[in-house]
């Protein structure tokens, strides 16, 4: 029956649990407002990249809703525009952290031996290493002399794509060990071994029946990892290695406030907390999803 399908009770499940229910309520509303954000400023009639100096540091009012900055920009309109590069970054590197780690994990699960110690010994040296550091060697790293063209290299859009590229690099190693435990656990199990005796290849029996049945973890894995991307990414712009000015994040946001923390402390507060309460609410959906996607925490009304 359709009222006791599997995602209906996982829904139901998660629903129970009130703060992922309200962090979910938040997330969906914030990334619909950061999609949104080019028809907001073009209803508004602002432009979130227009400098104007004779307005700079104006409080709240009826056309700068949450005032106007050091260079005299629209506040509201900055902080939805570094909402949706800082929800992509956090997001896809997720994503893409999730497709890599899996792919590691389950290949190392099912195959074992040396492969298995080789790909282990990999992920025990990438989590070995101080990632703050890291991260800012690969961040710091000139794209042009690499050999790819000036006019790449300095566009907004590779810049975005990079940073991308640096925290799914580095975020790839929780997955990738949760699905190998998995993958150890599953291909012993009776839909394993009569896939096997039905002739099926290994690749077939990895991604068609072992990575399903794996996927609640990596799921929850992945959704309590997007708030430490958005962190990192907040902490590279900040350093300068991040997004780059013009273009707005929560991070470079808060670099270009640190000078202005006396004479306008709320140019720092409003990234900083949309920064936190995002985290925070990535976590506590993670949190609920772990709940809802065990059966043993069905409980009765």
């Amino acid at each position: 029956m359709i009222a006791s399908s599997p995602t209906l009770l996982v829904w139901r499940r998660l629903l129970r649990h009130r703060q992922a229910e309200l962090s979910l309520a938040f997330l969906v509303l914030l990334l619909v407002l950061a999609l949104a954000a080019p028809l907001i400023g073009e209803m508004r009639g602002i432009d979130p990249a227009m400098t104007d100096l004779f307005r700079r540091l104006e409080p709240p009012s009826a056309q700068y809703w949450l005032g106007t900055d050091e260079l005299g920009r629209d506040l509201f309109q900055r902080l939805l525009d570094g909402g949706r590069i800082s929800l992509l970054v956090g997001i896809a590197g997720a994503l893409l952290s999730a497709v890599l780690g899996a792919v590691i994990g389950v290949v190392a699960g099912y195959f074992g031996g040396r492969l298995d110690s080789l790909l282990m010994r990999l992920t025990d040296g990438v989590i070995a290493l101080p990632l703050l550091p890291l991260l800012i060697v690969l961040a710091a790293v000139d794209p042009r002399k690499l050999g790819i063209p000036p006019g790449i290299a300095q566009s907004e859009t590779f810049s975005l794509y990079r940073i991308i590229a640096i925290v799914a690099l580095t975020g790839w190693t929780t997955a990738a060990r949760l699905v190998r435990a998995e993958t150890l656990s599953l291909k012993g199990r009776d839909f394993t071994r009569a896939a096997q005796a039905l002739g099926a290849r290994p690749l077939r029996i990895m991604f068609r029946h072992i990575l399903p049945n794996a996927a609640g973890s990596l799921v929850v894995a992945t959704t309590m990892s997007i708030g430490s991307l958005i962190l990192l990414e907040s902490t590279l712009s900040f350093l300068g290695l991040g997004t780059q000015p013009p273009a707005a994040s929560w991070g470079n946001m808060l670099a270009g406030a640190q000078d202005l923390l006396r004479d306008a402390p709320m140019l720092a507060v409003w990234p900083g907390l949309l920064i936190f309460l995002t985290v925070i609410a990535f976590n506590f959906l993670g949190d609920g999803l772990q709940e809802a996607l065990d059966p043993r925490s069905e409980r009765r009304p």
